[in-house]
């Protein structure tokens, strides 16, 4: 007898455990405002006080509602220095969910968020974008020092102009590099394309980016067009590139995936797009000493990304370990040939 109570313990316990994992995912998904909140974490992170100001609600209720979203494996956590930042979850929390969650997050992406809440998040994004703009209007001329700081240029400079070299592309006509920084690539870009584009949302690194440009003998500076302003503004001037090139960019954005989405729709058919980024770390000091919003981009994350927006990885990437503890991650990715963008 005892024997037999021993072994049936464990289915009764097992599917105990699976009832409970299916109620805690219905709970979660029966409720209105976390539905908008799934919705709002479409593309993007934010904090719990963002969250809070978003949805105009006290912070320990949005904590709660969160705790719901994370126990039913709906939500994850990812720790930026003191801060707590939640994203919608990869992965259901077991396979059998899978389907359901998937069904889930398409139908609440589908939904309409009230005005005032894309009002909201549209103040949260010009916060973060308002911030990172100041620090290089200040520190403009002090770029390479601080950046230096994490990584010398020509570190992934190399790699990347690799890469470059060996991109399966039938014609090299435009190439379109976001946040040129003081314009060190530049001169790279300018021997491989005809015509380059150096995008950037700070007038003062754009001026810099500028000015090095035309004092250095090797570049001619016919060939690059400076735009100041950010990538949905590229898109409504209509422009359109063979090759995007990104470096050390990302964790510096407002929304990095809002941006992956709009590099989607500048890339021509078989456009290719080259990330230099650094991989998550835990290292807050960057935040104040170079202007970083966020701590590097965890691999697995920008892999998500980008296959949301049908960019599909070229080969396995360069993971290179950097001064002070930092490593870098250099990818390759790939926009289809024939592809119908939404």
């Amino acid at each position: 007898m005892a024997v037999a109570e021993s072994h049936t313990a464990p289915s009764h316990n097992h599917a105990s455990a699976s009832c409970a994992t299916l109620a805690a995912f219905n709970k979660a998904a029966g409720d209105e405002l976390r539905l908008e909140i799934l919705r709002v974490l479409h593309r993007d992170s934010y904090g719990v006080m963002e969250l809070a100001s978003i949805f105009d609600i006290r912070q320990s209720g949005m904590s709660h509602h969160l705790k719901v979203l994370a126990n039913a494996g709906l939500v994850s956590r990812r720790r930026e220095g003191n801060s707590i930042f939640y994203s919608r979850a990869h992965q259901a929390p077991v396979d059998a969910l899978g389907d359901l969650q998937q069904h889930l997050l398409q139908l609440t992406d589908e939904l309409v968020l009230p005005t005032e809440i894309e009002q909201r998040l549209a103040d949260i994004r010009e916060q973060r974008a308002s911030h990172s703009r100041s620090f290089f209007e200040q520190h403009a001329g002090e770029f390479s020092r601080h950046q230096e700081q994490i990584s010398e240029f020509s570190v992934y400079a190399s790699p990347v102009a690799n890469l470059l070299d060996k991109l399966p592309l039938e014609q090299r006509n435009k190439v379109l590099e976001i946040g040129p920084g003081t314009g060190q690539f530049l001169g790279e870009l300018a021997q491989r394309y005809n015509t380059v584009f150096a995008l950037d949302n700070s007038r003062e690194m754009l001026d810099a980016a500028r000015t090095n440009s035309e004092q250095n003998p090797l570049i001619n500076t016919r060939s690059i067009e400076f735009i100041h302003g950010d990538t949905s503004e590229a898109l409504q001037q209509g422009l359109r590139v063979d090759t995007v090139v990104v470096n050390m960019v990302l964790h510096h954005l407002a929304s990095p995936a809002e941006m992956l989405r709009d590099i989607s729709e500048l890339l021509l058919d078989g456009g290719q797009l080259i990330i230099a980024e650094l991989c998550a770390h835990d290292q807050d000091w960057v935040r104040e000493s170079c202007g970083d919003l966020w701590l590097g981009i965890a691999p697995e994350t920008l892999s998500e990304w980008t296959a949301q927006h049908q960019l599909s990885e070229v080969g396995s990437g360069q993971y290179l370990s950097l001064r002070n503890g930092f490593q870098l991650q250099i990818r390759q990715f790939s926009k289809p040939i024939s592809s119908t963008w939404q």
